[in-house]
């Protein structure tokens, strides 16, 4: 049993065999499905596990409570790695009483056909489960329209649902001040801008729903369990939603014999001399997107590059600057570009429609056009492109 505080027990389970979360995002270090266990008058459970682990997972909610029957479940959140449990937790419990929104319910009903013994609330309901009371607030578009969060009130736990989560199975600890959390601070930023990076405004509009309510363990349904660091959760949640960036630059370019990787080489090391010191760079080939789109979300300026292909823009490039717009990325973003070709020139001006009609980034210094490969004249020009691309960054 892993008792949290106060009768509060996690009762989740790790994945440490998918490949792609959402058959989308890597999972290097695996993905944990968080659920959690109240156990007072009322036996209360809050949000389940994915259904392929539902044997492992139903062992560790008898391990807590044996034989007794569960009362409650909340279901913060509808998307299959967190509700994909219930029908079979219905058939092991099935006095159970299942605690959701209006919108919960519908998606209940058409995920697992599900539309009996529930138990509908609105925001700031409550209900007592003895010691503990529940408190509910909704938080629409967090990133599903149904999403809500459940606070317990008496101890001052909130739980999360995908709020404050991250990518990463739990190696043993659950609770940060039980383990060294360093591996999940750029996985939260991962996780945040590629699921829920596009819905800023509805995370801020959450965060004020919160706002000056203790808090002493936020229990999201991926990663740790918050305690020591719950600050910095929050900061960094409300940074990433206001899409506040760090000085820095990403480089991102395509390239098919290696002529536009030179120039994306000259750009940084100009981008470099002039003082620019955090700068990465990304093959969009080689490199999943979503670590790409982590760093456009941490840092300001971006430069992106590639060939012409097809008489249009290079697939790969093409695809990121379509995740880039989906995003619907706000700030202060600066983007410069580049592009080459051999004989038709298309993709500086394939990129520069993606900004003006997608992105609406500020445009830095002057797009570098490359025939065929980089020369002295192109050579000064992506030069100048990373000068002024360093000098607009240091100039605020």
């Amino acid at each position: 049993m892993i008792e949290i505080t106060n009768k509060i027990y996690y009762v989740g389970v790790n994945d440490r065999n998918k490949n792609l979360f959402e058959g989308l995002w890597p999972l290097p270090n695996g993905v944990s499905y968080n659920s959690y266990l109240i156990d007072d008058e009322k036996v209360c459970l809050i949000d389940t596990v994915e259904v392929d682990f539902f044997v492992p997972y139903l062992k560790n909610i008898q391990e807590v409570i044996g034989e007794r029957p569960i009362d409650y479940l909340v279901i913060n959140h509808m998307e299959p790695d967190h509700s994909g449990s219930i029908a079979l937790i219905k058939k092991y419990y099935p006095d159970i009483q299942i605690i959701g929104n209006k919108k919960t319910f519908q998606m209940m009903e058409g995920f697992y056909g599900i539309s009996d013994g529930t138990v509908e609330v609105k925001n700031g309901d409550s209900i007592d489960l003895g010691a503990h009371t529940l408190n509910f607030v909704l938080t629409p578009m967090v990133h599903w329209p149904e999403t809500m969060v459940t606070l317990d009130t008496t101890s001052h736990v909130l739980f999360s649902g995908d709020a404050f989560g991250c990518f990463g199975a739990l190696n043993g600890g659950i609770i940060d001040s039980e383990i060294n959390c360093d591996t999940f601070w750029l996985e939260m930023v991962r996780y945040y801008s590629n699921i829920v990076g596009k819905y800023g405004t509805p995370v801020q509009n959450a965060l004020k729903k919160l706002s000056g309510i203790q808090l002493d363990y936020i229990c999201a349904t991926h990663g740790p369990v918050w305690h020591e660091y719950i600050s910095k959760v929050i900061d960094m949640y409300d940074k990433m939603s206001r899409y506040e960036t760090e000085r820095g630059l990403v480089i991102c370019y395509g390239t098919m014999y290696g002529n536009t990787e030179r120039a994306a080489e000259i750009i940084a090391r100009a981008a470099s001399q002039a003082g620019i010191k955090n700068i990465v760079m990304y093959n969009v080939s080689k490199t999943h997107h979503s670590y790409i789109i982590r760093d456009v979300f941490r840092y300001r300026g971006l430069i992106v590059g590639a060939p012409t292909y097809n008489t249009g823009l290079y697939h790969e490039m093409d695809v990121l600057l379509s995740e880039l717009a989906g995003k619907d990325i706000k700030g202060n973003h600066l983007l410069g570009w580049f592009g080459s070709f051999s004989w038709a020139s298309k993709a500086v001006g394939e990129i520069a429609k993606w900004n003006e009609e997608h992105l609406h980034f500020e445009a830095v210094g002057t797009p570098v056009e490359i025939k065929q490969s980089v020369n002295a004249d192109t050579f000064a020009q992506c030069e100048a492109l990373g000068r002024a691309m360093a000098e607009r960054l240091l100039s605020e």
